[in-house]
C-alpha cells in the first residue's frame, strides 16, 4: 500500500493522520451496508508534508505565524497569504502525478470531482473545523483537478483557518491537510440532517436542512433551507421557506446559480417518504459512529448520497440517567461559578451534598429536579425558592411546566426540597422564629466564634495525618463541616435577615411606593464577612502606598519568591505583614472557590496585586473606614426617611413601629447569609493542603508526575492511589483532555435528559426599546464606563466604572470597592454579588443574558437597579 493515496475502501478511523477527519469518515462511510457514498479516494497527509517541505521559506512564515495572537488580525492575514503563495507555487511531483492519474483512471478520467480539503484536525468529536478550509465543485479534467488539489493544500492557511486553530489551541505545525477526491453527484435537492436539533439540542429531534440543486447554497447562506423536524418516525414540524436560487452544475465544469421558477419556490424539496427515509439513515449513522452526526446528504434519482458525516460538536453532555425523562438544573448558575470544576473538586463537592440527587456533565454538577417537578408541592417550592438564585432559572422551569404531557411522563420519587432535606428542618423554623422574637444579634457572634473553634481543632487535629488515616478523618471532619453548613440556628438567622428584606421591600412599595428599599438599608451591616474582605484589602493598600520600592517591585513580583523578595525593600517588612494577615483571614478564598483545586490566594498572593494597585490609585487613605461609615450614615438616614414618610400615612404609629423593628432585624442578621460559604471554605482550604502533602508523596514516587495531578481523579481513586502507590496514568491524561473540551462549553441553566436545553426569557414590555432586560438587585440608577472583565487576573478598574462580567463569588468583592455599578450575566436577589452590591450601595442587575458579549468593553451604559435593565447609551 503507498502512502500517498488511499482508495476509500483502503481507508478507516485508524487512518485519521493520513486523511484527515472528513476523509477518515468517508471511509468510514463507505463501509456501512445500506449507505450510499460517491466513489472517491484520499491524497494523503504525507504527500502534504513532502510539497511544504520542498519550500524554505514554509518553516520561517510558520515561526512568525505561531508568535501572532488572534487580536493581530491584519500580520495573521499577510503572513497567511505568503504561506498559500508559496504552496501554490510547488509544482507536484511526477510519481505522485502518477499516483492520481491512476486512481482517476479507475473512477473515470472524464467524469467530473469534488475536491474537498481534509486536514487532521477536523470533524473531531470536539471540534469540527467545518468551512474552515475550500471546496471546489465539478472540477473535469486531470490539469484542473491537480490545479486545485494545490489549491486545497493553500487553505490550511486561509486567514479563517489560522485564527480558528489559535482560538482552539491547535499548533499550526501539528495540523496537516489530506485532500479528498469525490465523483461529482448532480443532485435534485441536497442539505444537511442533524441527528439533534441544534436549536434545542434535543437529542430526540432530528432536524433537515434542504433546497434545491447543490447543497452550497445552503451551506453559503446564499438561500433560505426548508426545515423538516422529525421524531421517532413522525413529522412534527414542517418550515417551507421561499427558494428563489439554486446552485448547478456546468457541463463544462464548475457551477453557476440559477432563479428558480416561481412555481416551484414554494414546493417542498422533499415528500414526507423521503423525510422519512433520511431519518432512518440518520439514526443509522448515529448508532454507527456512537454520538448525534452532522450529514451532508444528496438526492439525485430519487437515490440518497451521503457525502459527509461529521460529530456535532456544539452540543452539551447529557448527564448520565435511566433512559426516563428527567430534569437537570445547574449548580454553577446557583453557586454563581459556571466554570468547568475538575473532578477532585467534583467529588468534594458531591461528598458535602451526598443525600442530595446531584449528577454531572461536561465538568459541571447539576441538581436532578425531576422528583420534585413531579408533585405539585415540590414545583411550588421549587417555584419559590431556585428563583430567588436565579430567576432566568424559575422561567425556564415555569415554561417545562406548561408541558402537560412531558410533565406527567416525570417518574414519581421521593423528593428532596422538603421539610426535613439538609437546612430545611422544623427545628430551622423554630430557632428563626426564636431568633426574630428576640432579635439579639449576639447568635451570630456565637455562631462564628464556634465556627473559628472548630477551624483551630481541625488543623490541630489533622497536622499528623497521612494516609488513609488522613482520608478516613477527612470523610468524618465533612459530618462536622454539614453540620455547621445546616446548622438550624444558622439558617434560622439567614431566613429571619431575608424575611425582613423581603418585608421592608413589600410594604415599602405597596406604603411609599418606593422599591428596592431594603438595598440602601443594608449598607454596612455587622458581621458580613465578605464584605469586609474588600474593605479590609484598603486597608492593605494604605500600606503599601507608603512604599515607592514596594509599589515597583509589584510590576514584576513572582509567587515564588514573593515575601521574600518583599523582606529585601524599603517598608517589605511592613507590607509583608499587611498581606500576611489578610491571607490569614481570607487567603483560602479564590475565583471558582467552590472547586477545591482552585489556586487560593495563599498560594498565589500575587493575585491581589492588581486590587491593591486599584485601591491605591482610586482611593485616599482610610478609605475602608471612611466608606464603610458613610454607608452605615446613608442607612440610618435612609431609616429616619422612611419613617418621617410613615408618620403621614394613616395607621402611622402601627406602621412605624412594625418598621422600625424590621430594619432592626434586618440590620443584625441580613450579614450572616455570607459566612456559611466563608465557613465551607476554610475548611476546604485545610483539606486541600493536607491532601497536597500526599500529592508530593506520589510525585516524589514517580506515581504521578506533578502533585496536581490529584486534581483530576476522584476523591475515592485518590485514596486509592496513596493506599496502593499505583495509578494508570492514563486516566489523567484523558481527563486533562476532556477538561480542557469542557472548559470551552457554556452549560445550560435548565436541560431535560433528552439533551433539549430549555430556554426563558424575560418580559421586556416595561423596559425601554433596545435595553437589556435584567433582575433589579440593588437600587440605584448610575451611568459610566463598562469594564468588561472575564478574569478577574484581567481587571483594569478606575473609579466611576461599572462591572460588566458573567458572574461573580466572594472573591471578587475587592473590586467592588472601586466600581459604581455591577452588572452580571448570572445571579439572583440573593446570590453574593448582589448581597455586596447591597452592602456597599452599588446599583446591580443580574442575569442579564449575554451581558459581557452584547456590552463592548469601554462603552457607555446606564444601569437601572432599580427596574432592572441596562441601555448603552454609546453604541460606538
Amino acid at each position: 500500500m503507498n502512502s500517498y493515496v488511499l482508495g476509500f475502501q483502503e481507508i478507516d478511523k485508524t487512518k485519521l493522520m493520513m486523511v484527515g477527519g472528513k476523509g477518515a469518515n468517508l471511509g468510514e462511510l463507505s463501509r456501512i451496508e445500506g449507505i450510499q457514498v460517491p466513489a472517491g479516494f484520499c491524497i494523503t497527509t504525507e504527500a502534504y508534508k513532502r510539497i511544504t517541505q520542498q519550500t524554505s521559506e514554509f518553516s520561517g512564515l510558520l515561526d512568525q505565524l505561531s508568535q501572532l495572537r488572534v487580536e493581530d488580525r491584519g500580520k495573521i492575514g499577510e503572513i497567511s497569504g505568503q504561506i498559500r503563495r508559496a504552496i501554490e507555487r510547488i509544482a507536484i511531483a511526477e510519481d505522485l502525478e502518477e499516483e492520481i492519474t491512476r486512481y482517476l483512471a479507475k473512477l473515470g478520467e472524464k467524469d467530473a470531482y469534488a475536491i474537498r480539503s481534509s486536514a487532521t484536525a477536523e470533524d473531531l468529536p470536539n471540534a469540527s473545523f467545518a468551512g474552515q478550509q475550500d471546496t471546489y465543485l465539478n472540477i473535469k479534467g486531470k490539469e484542473a483537478i491537480l490545479r486545485h488539489i494545490s489549491k486545497c493544500w493553500a487553505s490550511l492557511f486561509t486567514e479563517r483557518a489560522v485564527i480558528y486553530r489559535m482560538q482552539n489551541g491547535f499548533d499550526h505545525r501539528k495540523v496537516y491537510l489530506s485532500v479528498v477526491i469525490q465523483r461529482m453527484v448532480f443532485p435534485q435537492a441536497a442539505g444537511i440532517m442533524f441527528t439533534a436539533d441544534p436549536v434545542t439540542s434535543n437529542r430526540k429531534v432530528l432536524s433537515v436542512d434542504t433546497g434545491f440543486g447543490l447543497g452550497e447554497a445552503l451551506v453559503s447562506g446564499l438561500v433560505n433551507a426548508d426545515i423538516y423536524k422529525v421524531r421517532d418516525g413522525r413529522i412534527i414540524d414542517k418550515k417551507i421557506a421561499t427558494k428563489k436560487l439554486a446552485i448547478y452544475a456546468l457541463e463544462e465544469g464548475g457551477t453557476e446559480e440559477r432563479e428558480i421558477a416561481p412555481e416551484r419556490q414554494n414546493i417542498e424539496t422533499l415528500t414526507d417518504g423521503q423525510i422519512l427515509q433520511l431519518e432512518r439513515m440518520g439514526r443509522k449513522l448515529e448508532a454507527y459512529f456512537d454520538c448525534p452526526q452532522d450529514i451532508e446528504w444528496c438526492l439525485c434519482d430519487d437515490t440518497f448520497f451521503i457525502v459527509q458525516s461529521r460529530p456535532i460538536t456544539t452540543l452539551y453532555p447529557i448527564p448520565e440517567n435511566d433512559g426516563r425523562n428527567r430534569i437537570y438544573a445547574s449548580i454553577g448558575h446557583q453557586q454563581m461559578m459556571t466554570d468547568a470544576i475538575k473532578p477532585l473538586g467534583i467529588s468534594f463537592f458531591q461528598l458535602l451534598s451526598a443525600k442530595v440527587p446531584l449528577t454531572e456533565a461536561g465538568g459541571r454538577l447539576f441538581f436532578d429536579l425531576t422528583h420534585d417537578l413531579a408533585s405539585f408541592i415540590g414545583r411550588e417550592i421549587i417555584l419559590r425558592t431556585w428563583g430567588k438564585g436565579d430567576p432566568l432559572m424559575r422561567n425556564a422551569i415555569l415554561s417545562l411546566m406548561k408541558r402537560k404531557a412531558f410533565m406527567k411522563s416525570l417518574p414519581h420519587g421521593k423528593r428532596y426540597i422538603r421539610i426535613g432535606s439538609e437546612g430545611l428542618s422544623w427545628m430551622m423554623l423554630f430557632h428563626a422564629i426564636k431568633i426574630y422574637f428576640q432579635n439579639d444579634p449576639a447568635i451570630i457572634q456565637h455562631l462564628i466564634c464556634r465556627n473559628e473553634a472548630s477551624i483551630r481543632e481541625l488543623e490541630q487535629r489533622i497536622a499528623n495525618l497521612s494516609g488513609d488515616e488522613l482520608f478516613s478523618f477527612i470523610e468524618q471532619d465533612y459530618k462536622g463541616l454539614k453540620k455547621i453548613m445546616y446548622d438550624p440556628r444558622g439558617f434560622g438567622a439567614i431566613m429571619v435577615g431575608l424575611y425582613a428584606s423581603n418585608w421592608i421591600n413589600k410594604k415599602m412599595e405597596k406604603w411609599l411606593g418606593e422599591k428596592g428599599a431594603a438595598d440602601m438599608l443594608s449598607q454596612s451591616v455587622a458581621n458580613n464577612i465578605t464584605s469586609q474582605m474588600g474593605l479590609a484589602l484598603l486597608d492593605v493598600a494604605d500600606v503599601v502606598r507608603q512604599y515607592p520600592a514596594v509599589i515597583e517591585y509589584f510590576q514584576h513580583a513572582s509567587d515564588e519568591a514573593f515575601f521574600e523578595d518583599l523582606g529585601k525593600l524599603s517598608g517589605g517588612d511592613a507590607v509583608s505583614k499587611a498581606i500576611q494577615a489578610y491571607l490569614e483571614k481570607y487567603g483560602m478564598r479564590c475565583s471558582g472557590e467552590i472547586d477545591i483545586t482552585r489556586i487560593r490566594w495563599n498560594e498565589q498572593p500575587t493575585a491581589l496585586i492588581p486590587m491593591i494597585i486599584s485601591n491605591i490609585k482610586n482611593f485616599g487613605p482610610n478609605s475602608g473606614s471612611i466608606k464603610f461609615e458613610q454607608g452605615r450614615r446613608e442607612a440610618m438616614q435612609k431609616e429616619q426617611e422612611l419613617l418621617s414618610r410613615l408618620a403621614d400615612l394613616p395607621g402611622s404609629r402601627k406602621k412605624i413601629k412594625k418598621a422600625k423593628r424590621m430594619i432592626s432585624v434586618l440590620r443584625n442578621f441580613i450579614g450572616y447569609r455570607e459566612y456559611p460559604k466563608y465557613a465551607f471554605i476554610q475548611r476546604y482550604w485545610v483539606y486541600k493542603q493536607a491532601l497536597l502533602k500526599e500529592a508530593a508523596l506520589l510525585a516524589y514516587e514517580g506515581v504521578i508526575q506533578a502533585k496536581e495531578d490529584i486534581y483530576y481523579l476522584s476523591f475515592a481513586e485518590l485514596r486509592e492511589a496513596v493506599r496502593t502507590r499505583r495509578l494508570d496514568y492514563s486516566i489523567i491524561n484523558r481527563r486533562k483532555e476532556a477538561y480542557a473540551v469542557y472548559e470551552k462549553l457554556t452549560p445550560p441553566r435548565v436541560m431535560t435528559s433528552e439533551g433539549e436545553i430549555i430556554s426563558s426569557e424575560y418580559d421586556t414590555g416595561n423596559i425601554p426599546q433596545g435595553a437589556l432586560p435584567g433582575i433589579p438587585v440593588s437600587a440605584g440608577i448610575v451611568e459610566g464606563r463598562a469594564r468588561v472583565v472575564l478574569k478577574m487576573a484581567d481587571a483594569n478598574i478606575e473609579e466611576g466604572d461599572i462591572l460588566v462580567t458573567t458572574f461573580t463569588d466572594p472573591s471578587w468583592t475587592p473590586l467592588f470597592v472601586s466600581v459604581k455599578g455591577l452588572v452580571t450575566e448570572v445571579g439572583g436577589l440573593m446570590t453574593h454579588g448582589a448581597v455586596i452590591a447591597r452592602e456597599y450601595g452599588i446599583p446591580a442587575v443580574v442575569s442579564v443574558e449575554n451581558a459581557a458579549k452584547l456590552i463592548k468593553d469601554g462603552q457607555i451604559i446606564r444601569v437601572n437597579g432599580t427596574e432592572g435593565y441596562i441601555e448603552i447609551l454609546d453604541k460606538s
